[in-house]
């Protein structure tokens, strides 16, 4: 039996931003199924952890953890669900935040966690055989294991280090004055987490680990090309051996139209009847025209990086045509002011909501017959997996997970959405009309692709045997 231990900042159901915090809700138990390792799992003691969770905590001990010249106080919770440990790092002054990212000293704040996550390891007896660092967050544990514990600690020296880029735009860089006084790090350890003038942490977990995975195959590929890499594709160039890309799943119990409670009817790709329930709901929520036309879809965060600007280019031509549009989401204010306009413009067919709402977000899946996803750039993406459990057929740019995960209808009867590959809005409307296209002209067609993208296995099944894969090479 092989100890496995996962570290990130975030994870649902505790408290989660994005696709991360899916990726650590689900895979440590994706492979605790199988009941053959010792899964656990260290994570910030957030102040977004609700009383529903923390009542079932279990109080294990207090230490002082030193990072550079700071004493500072941690204290140290478990909690089990499903076959695995979760390990929560209290620290009101570092954790009990509005968010949980984007703080003036988040390099400190994770700084903290990633040196108090490796020295609780001997207290609660648990030195892994497998460490699994998740992003920029969680990258000083790998340094740190590397750099420090692996030479100072006869326990650590076999434990083998695997980091995963989730997006690798975000790279942790800072100001070399806070090598030591921060981070804790040593001069002999400039070399390896500098690049381009600055401290890069994900640089630094990359040059330390033993394995490297991004959360795609093609994603894998395309941060080897300065186009994707975010200006490190030279060191990816020289560690290339050690890349590979898993495709991340989602846990179908969570999103699961039959048993959902937080849409308007529930449905399944047997029978589809409450879709259209849910559809109405949704229309009536949103005081929308109760009609049967496309109803299409946009669920994502408001920046440049998820095709949005070929969204603005086309959103007038699209909405000319009898359809309908809901756009979910909050980000760049350009962004947000270009679609509150187009909603003003065009009110019987076009609604924005400028928040971040999980359970909205699944009653528009649920209603919605398209989801269009144009990101210029998706490491992996999970909407165009939840879209086609909720039976919304997805429109996709050809790119690092979404071609992964989406073929063309074209493609020999095999596809389960409509796609597009140069990155023009031109292409974009093109593949969106060929979607509302069948739905208004061949719907006997669309229903069946509709139940067809619902039957597609996107669990964590195959990724948790592809990690297991992975995992056994050591």
């Amino acid at each position: 039996m092989k100890k496995k231990l996962y570290k990130a900042g975030e994870a649902l159901p505790f408290a989660s931003s994005g696709g991360l915090g899916d990726v650590i809700g689900s895979l440590p138990i994706a492979l605790s199924e199988q009941k053959e390792d010792d899964i656990r799992v260290i994570l910030p003691l957030y102040g977004q952890v609700t009383e529903k969770y923390r009542k079932k905590m279990k109080f294990l001990f207090s230490k002082t953890i030193k990072l550079s010249w700071r004493n500072q106080y941690c204290g140290v919770f478990e909690y089990k669900q499903k076959g695995v440990t979760y390990y929560f790092l209290d620290n009101e002054y570092y954790f009990k935040r509005a968010s949980l990212y984007g703080e003036f000293d988040d390099a400190e704040r994770f700084a903290f966690f990633c040196r108090a996550a490796m020295e609780i390891l001997p207290d609660i007896d648990f030195i892994p055989d497998i460490l699994h660092a998740h992003d920029w967050h969680a990258a000083l544990s790998v340094i740190y294991l590397k750099q420090c514990y692996a030479k100072i600690d006869e326990r650590f020296k076999d434990t083998k280090a695997i980091f995963t880029i989730h997006n690798i735009q975000y790279q942790g860089i800072y100001d070399f004055a806070i090598l030591g006084d921060v981070f804790g790090l040593m001069e002999s350890d400039r070399e390896i987490v500098e690049y381009d003038g600055c401290i890069n942490l994900l640089k630094g977990a990359i040059v330390c680990a033993d394995r490297v995975t991004t959360v795609s195959p093609t994603y894998a590929r395309e941060i080897l090309s300065p186009k994707f890499s975010h200006g490190l594709d030279t060191v990816l160039g020289l560690f290339s051996f050690k890349l590979s890309g898993i495709l991340n799943g989602i846990d179908k119990d969570y999103y699961n139209p039959s048993k959902d409670t937080e849409i308007f009817a529930n449905f399944s790709s047997r029978n589809t009847d409450g879709k259209a329930l849910c559809k109405s709901g949704l229309q009536r929520m949103l005081g929308l025209p109760e009609r049967d036309v496309p109803l299409i879809a946009v669920i994502s965060r408001l920046v440049s990086h998820k095709g949005l600007d070929l969204v603005m280019l086309a959103g007038e031509d699209l909405l000319r045509d009898d359809v309908q549009l809901v756009v979910l989401g909050m980000g760049d204010k350009s962004y947000e002011s270009y679609f509150e306009g187009l909603a003003e413009r065009f009110p019987e067919k076009c609604k924005t909501l400028i928040t971040y709402n999980r359970d909205l977000s699944k009653r528009i899946y649920s209603a919605a017959d398209i989801f269009l996803m144009p990101s210029k750039s998706e490491p992996c993406g999970l909407a165009q997996m939840i879209c086609s459990r909720y039976g919304a057929v997805p429109v996709i740019h050809e790119t690092g997970g979404l071609y992964d995960s989406i073929k063309d209808i074209g493609c020999a009867g095999d596809g389960n959405g409509f796609t597009f590959a140069a990155y023009s809005a031109y292409e974009m409307l093109g593949s969106v009309t060929r979607a509302t296209d069948m739905f208004k002209n061949n719907r006997d067609e669309f229903e069946k692709l509709r139940k067809k993208v619902m039957r597609v296995d996107f669990s964590w099944k195959q990724s948790a045997l592809s990690y297991k894969e992975l995992y056994n090479q050591f």
